[in-house]
């Protein structure tokens, strides 16, 4: 396979790589290096080029001119060269896409081979691949890395924001796949420009490059000049100075409470800076942070170098180890690649609760999330993390080296490039049976009885119709299922039973229309917003919250409390307890078991023809229901009820219990422990 990267804006060149030396130097250059190295690694894959813009200047290293850059024997840069030789930042490249374009395309029209699969990083380089998409028919896959709608109040009186809207509609509209590093990014970003996008959008967390830790020296070197007691932990923060990244808040926060100031000391990286001259966006931002220091008498307690490199920045993690924070302050940050470099570097993290973080925080187990806008929270949750459990820091720094990596990156990754070039699944023909299955804890929770499970999947008897029923969205539930490298679902029904999705072409699955129509008939989704509010409940995240669906926290005991209001008030919804503290609030005509029948009708089949595996309260309509219902021993309590002669409740846990339930009824060879132990 031959896969090409293009990434236009920025110093993109073989590492290292100054970061902030321009105010696109960013994450998204560590991305697309650490993407295509780990790519050029895989057995299938025979090369990788990372395409970008060729430009000159005094001020560039010479390289950033040659038109072939080698990083290992098959990954290499290539520039493209046009008219124009001077960098340009993104507003000004604008300019030069139709060149741009015209020069890829020659480019990719000499090639002996040409690319299997294009990847963009960022709406201008999809410009470029869509129109080599046209003229060569080579798929391609769109990784936005920020997105700019949630600025869209200015477009009427802003023409470059209106022209960035307008490009990042149509890269999105365009992609065969899109690519992105967070739930924010799938389920509220994406979306908001275009609804049906969540169904070719696959949420795949990238890795870092973190090097080795050799020691705090090369950070104490340099910011010891600034401190008056250098000996005192650090608040470390890393980020381009551009408004958008909320540095001024920070010093504000450390400014405004003198027992932070006690504790520790302040270390902000904004970037490269040759002096504090200049009219652009970065320079007014360091003159900002510079006049926050001078007004509050921070000089001795903030450090703000001008100049940084990799070891420094490295030894600097390795210092805020040492008793210290991580700040993330943004307004709002599409992902956080920094906040991974310091959880696996072993640092406590304060970050914002708008955009990636939240996804990264869950996932580590650890850290503040708070809001950019209250200095107060900052500084209260700064002093929090100054006094972190290191036996959970250390737990959050395991968990973001198992998480966060490009092994895992690649491995999901290519999938989605196999599938780009696949057409449209036939429909399956002749179902007799359909399988559904939950996905956590039901298939998942076992590695040796995943695998299990999908070789039973490969051999599965041709009239068996696969689908899994989960709380999950569809891009969790594509994620969840690729991470555990279980089987592709014929069919998916998802956020309890409220969605179904099937495929299409390439790695595109489409939500069912029609089973939406049915269930929104006297759904009135405000009504029922309106009634729970009334409530002391807590709502789970923004993007718990679907169409058809309203997640909270509680127990089935304020589940029935609100059950009953709804009734009370002549409401039409389902109210749904699971897992003992979860809360789903459906249209009276959906459910786990709902979307089921609707499946299986459309086989001319009925529940009577399915089998449902389960172990939580959100799928106990479905297993009561249909013809056979599998238990693993792992199910929770509110399922001990179930019971009937068609109710097998196994003695084996997760996947392998599906697998048990599946041989009684003479679909599957029996379980054995010693098969498991051995596979």
């Amino acid at each position: 396979m031959y896969l090409l990267h293009l990434a236009l804006g920025g110093c993109l060149k073989a590492p290292p790589v100054l970061y902030g030396v321009t105010e696109d130097t960013g994450g998204h250059i560590a991305y697309v290096l650490g993407a295509a190295t780990a790519l050029a690694e895989c057995p299938e894959v025979r090369q990788v080029d990372i395409v970008t813009r060729a430009f000159a200047g005094a001020q560039h290293d010479p390289v950033h001119a040659a038109p072939v850059e080698r990083i290992t024997d098959n990954c290499r840069i290539l520039r493209l060269r046009t008219a124009s030789r001077d960098y340009l930042s993104k507003e000004r490249l604008e300019a030069e896409i139709p060149a741009l374009t015209g020069t890829f395309c020659a480019m990719i029209d000499g090639m002996e081979r040409k690319p299997d699969v294009i990847h963009a990083h960022f709406a201008d380089a999809a410009r470029l691949a869509q129109a080599a998409e046209a003229r060569f028919g080579i798929p391609w896959i769109y990784t936005p890395h920020s997105l700019a709608l949630q600025k869209s109040s200015g477009a009427a009186s802003d023409p470059a924001l209106a022209s960035r809207l307008a490009s990042e509609m149509a890269a999105i509209a365009g992609a065969g796949a899109i690519v992105v590093s967070s739930r924010d990014e799938a389920e509220r970003q994406v979306t908001a420009y275009d609804a049906e996008a969540e169904g070719r959008t696959s949420c795949i967390p990238p890795g870092v490059t973190l090097a080795p830790d050799r020691g705090t020296a090369a950070g104490d070197r340099l910011i010891a000049p600034f401190l008056r007691r250098p000996d005192l932990p650090i608040l470390l923060a890393v980020a381009r100075p551009v408004r958008k990244k909320n540095l001024s808040a920070l010093v504000e926060a450390y400014a405004a409470n003198p027992a932070l100031q006690a504790r520790a000391n302040l270390v902000i990286l904004a970037g490269l800076r040759a002096g504090l001259a200049g009219a652009d966006e970065q320079a007014e931002v360091i003159r900002e942070l510079f006049d926050v220091v001078d007004r509050h008498g921070l000089w001795g307690r903030v450090a703000l170098p001008s100049r940084h490199d990799d070891a420094a920045l490295r030894a600097l993690y390795a210092r805020a180890a040492k008793g210290g924070v991580f700040v993330n302050p943004a307004r709002h940050e599409p992902f956080g690649l920094t906040l991974i470099e310091a959880a696996q570097a072993g640092v406590p993290i304060v970050a914002t609760c708008n955009g990636g973080p939240v996804d990264i925080l869950d996932r580590i187990g650890h850290g503040v999330l708070v809001a950019p806008d209250d200095p107060a929270a900052i500084a209260a949750a700064c002093l929090r993390m100054l006094d972190a459990n290191p036996a959970a820091v250390e737990a959050a720094q395991e968990r973001a080296l198992q998480h966060f990596n490009w092994s895992s990156w690649t491995r999901r990754v290519l999938p989605v490039c196999r599938n780009l070039t696949r057409r449209a699944a036939p429909v399956r023909r002749g179902v007799e049976r359909i399988l559904a299955s939950d996905i956590d804890g039901t298939l998942t929770g076992c590695p040796v009885a995943a695998r299990r499970f999908a070789d039973w999947h490969a051999a599965r008897h041709a009239g068996m119709l696969f689908t899994v029923a989960t709380g999950r969205s569809i891009g969790e539930a594509r994620r969840v299922l690729g991470e555990w490298e279980l089987p592709r679902p014929d069919v998916f029904i998802t956020s309890v039973g409220s969605e179904i999705w099937r495929w299409s072409s390439g790695d595109r699955v489409l939500r069912c229309a029609d089973y939406a129509a049915a269930i929104d008939k006297g759904w009135d989704r405000a009504a029922v917003m309106a009634m729970v509010r009334r409530h002391e409940v807590t709502w789970q995240a923004e993007c718990e919250q679907r169409r058809w669906k309203l997640s909270l926290f509680g127990s089935a005991a304020v589940a029935r409390r609100i059950e009953a209001d709804l009734a009370r008030r002549g409401i039409a919804a389902r109210v749904i307890p699971s897992h003992g503290r979860f809360i789903d609030i459906l249209p009276a005509g959906a459910g786990k078991a709902a979307a089921l029948a609707f499946e299986a009708a459309r086989h001319g089949l009925d529940l009577g023809d399915c089998i449902a595996a389960g172990d939580s309260g959100n799928d106990a309509d479905m297993l009561a229901a249909s013809g056979a219902a599998i238990l693993p021993v792992n199910a929770f309590a509110e399922l001990a009820g179930l019971h009937g002669q068609e109710v097998y409740h196994s003695p084996h846990a997760h996947a392998a219990g599906v697998l048990d339930g599946l041989a009684r009824l003479g679909l599957a060879r029996p379980v054995s422990r010693r098969r498991l132990q051995h596979a």
